[in-house]
């Protein structure tokens, strides 16, 4: 499958936008954002630097921490969501582009609050 670099802007801040973050991780079609912006701009390209999708004027569709970034043929589509049981194990990008894994999700049915884990891990 290989490693996909998934670069996340925020389009409409400073004169020409600025980087949310920019993270590595082995390819996936699925990814959380935490903390997304209102609106994204996200490319997301292969190991030898092509363009895999793409997806610009990404906006929130409601409230909530966590954000599903979907590659559907060529293009990238946003949904925030509170995570269940399918998005266990997702990559998740952190604001700065560090990526983790969920690996666990709670919130109150009242969505007042939640509590997640994640994984970080690193090689050289």
């Amino acid at each position: 499958m290989g490693v996909q670099t998934w670069d996340l802007w925020i389009p409409d801040a400073a004169s020409r936008g600025i980087s949310f973050g920019r993270g590595a991780m082995a390819a996936a079609d699925r990814v959380l954002v935490h903390a997304a912006p209102s609106s994204l701009r996200v490319e997301v390209t292969d190991e030898d630097n092509r363009l895999v999708a793409f997806g610009d004027g990404l906006t929130r569709s409601q409230e909530s921490p966590m954000t599903c970034l979907t590659v559907r043929d060529g293009r990238v589509e946003r949904a925030e969501i509170w995570p269940a049981e399918d998005e266990i194990d997702l990559p998740v990008i952190l604001p700065g582009g560090e990526v983790g894994l969920l690996k666990s999700w709670w919130n109150a049915e009242d969505r007042s609050e939640w509590r997640w884990t994640i994984e970080l891990y690193n090689h050289r």
